[in-house]
């Protein structure tokens, strides 16, 4: 029983790895012109109206999908099918509510957010991403509903469709969007680049768009069979809009807060870096080209196979919620250990394979713009503890506490900021600077989630299984690759 429980989360999670690595696939497509065409400066544009972006988003979305998946997922396992269906219902619209806020507070103060990050040609790509807020608010909802239920189907077809439509949009709107000129008492007037990364901006929206669309079809579909296991009238009468209300938002507000804290930390690295680079005597424009590299590069590649420990963390929460509804710890334990191993066996050896052939996949994807793979020959080991972070998290979500991993992200920006103000201004780390207190960051984020993990619940993790055995298959994978490259 137990090992079926949790292949069954493990298959799930699978399938949600996959599409979420065919989507940063399909997001390198969009990723090379951006850096060919517009630049490391016109990345560096790009990327910090994404972060502010990024950071509404957190705060309108980000613990809905986790928060709903472990409601549902509880209320299904005790055969309370209708309050699972209303409090998805009360959800949409709660989601609705907040996500227009989010939109327009992003769009009404734009130009105020630009100049907080110290980049203000980033001004038109915030305001082209603005309407994306509402949109993957609404998304988001759908999504967790369908991973209560245990099924990652929907939520993997509507990210491949999302990507595939943001690829294609922001490509062909970039080239555009850089041919409309800007009027002559405008101080971007020249810069053709800055119009440019708004357009492939506006291909975010295009493509969630695309991907709610795509989730809601699938959902009406299956609306009929939904609808036919409960009764509404019974709904209605044993729970209220108020109380959906305060249960969503007393599970995804701790959630969002463990997210908005490297949310906020990448808002002040947007900004720090930068102005402790000028500092360091870098030019302003050099400064914007050396984070756009950081950014645009570094944390583009360290997060791709970061994507399979995001799915199964993602398949660990409604997977354990439920299996702690039924009160079966065993249960508990053997899933947690199998989310472990499965993340570490993809990550660790993708983190070496990163660091020792950085140059050739730097020379290989941004042909016209390579510089930075030192960043990456420094940083791959990012992607190890990235990942036990994102899985361990999954695991306490899962099991209700969700408060520790708030802590945890807090204890990693704490270590990380002070390093950025100190090593970003010494001339000969620079920006390098980031790529260590990143590496930081996320080694004391992981250790406080694991410890925690293990005294809370009294689950012992298989180390040996989950962390030594795929370290000693890729030590020897990547001295395999160093040699047979060189």
């Amino acid at each position: 029983m137990h090992e079926k429980t949790h292949t069954t989360f493990i298959k799930q999670g699978v399938i949600l790895a996959a599409a979420g690595l065919l989507s940063r696939t399909l997001g390198f497509f969009l990723r090379i012109p951006l850096v060919n065409i517009l630049g490391d400066e016109g990345n560096g544009i790009y990327g910090d109206g994404y972060t502010i972006y990024n950071f509404f988003l957190i705060l309108s979305s980000a613990g809905l999908p986790a928060a709903l998946s472990k409601i549902v997922a509880a209320r299904v396992a005790e055969g309370k099918r209708a309050e699972a269906q209303f409090i998805f219902n009360t959800a949409l619209k709660f989601s609705v509510a907040v996500g227009f806020a989010g939109f327009l507070i992003l769009a009404l103060f734009a130009g105020k957010f630009a100049v907080l990050i110290k980049n203000p040609k980033s001004y038109y790509t915030i305001i082209a991403l603005s309407p994306t807020i509402l949109v993957v608010a609404v998304a988001a909802v759908y999504r967790g509903y369908f991973q209560g239920l245990k099924t990652n189907i929907p939520t993997a077809v509507s990210q491949v469709a999302e990507q595939f439509f943001n690829v294609t949009f922001s490509i062909i709107l970039m080239l555009l969007f850089m041919k409309i000129p800007l009027p002559q008492d405008n101080p971007f007037h020249n810069d053709i680049i800055v119009l440019g990364a708004a357009g492939g901006q506006l291909g975010t929206f295009v493509g969630a768009t695309a991907g709610l669309a795509v989730i809601y079809y699938m959902y009406r579909k299956r609306l009929p069979k939904i609808l036919k296991s409960i009764s509404q009238r019974a709904s209605k009468a044993r729970f209220s809009s108020r109380k959906a209300i305060i249960e969503i938002v007393s599970t995804s507000v701790p959630i969002i807060a463990g997210t908005a804290v490297f949310s906020i930390s990448n808002l002040v690295d947007s900004a720090m870096v930068k102005a402790r680079l000028i500092e360091a005597g870098f030019l302003p424009d050099v400064a914007v080209a050396m984070y756009g590299a950081y950014n645009g590069k570094f944390v583009t590649l360290t997060t791709l196979p970061v994507a399979i420990s995001a799915a199964l963390a993602t398949s660990a929460i409604p997977s354990i919620a439920e299996s702690l509804a039924r009160n079966d710890r065993l249960a508990v334990e053997s899933k947690i250990n199998a989310a472990f191993r499965s993340a570490m066996v993809v990550s660790i050896p993708a983190a070496v394979g990163l660091g020792v052939l950085a140059s050739p996949v730097y020379k290989f994807i941004f042909a016209r713009a390579p510089d930075g793979a030192g960043m990456m020959s420094l940083g791959a080991v990012s992607v190890i503890f990235l990942a036990l972070s994102q899985i361990a998290t999954g695991c306490l979500q899962g099991v209700g506490e969700i408060k520790i991993p708030v802590f945890a992200a807090f204890m990693g920006v704490i270590v990380k900021i002070p390093l950025n103000y100190i090593l970003c201004a010494m001339p000969n780390i620079n920006v390098y600077g980031a790529v260590i207190s990143t590496i930081a960051c996320y080694v004391v984020s992981s250790a406080c989630n694991v410890y925690f993990l293990s005294k809370k619940l009294g689950v012992k993790i298989d180390m040996s299984r989950s962390v030594m055995r795929p370290l000693a298959a890729a030590a020897g994978m990547g001295m395999g690759a160093y040699i047979t490259y060189a």
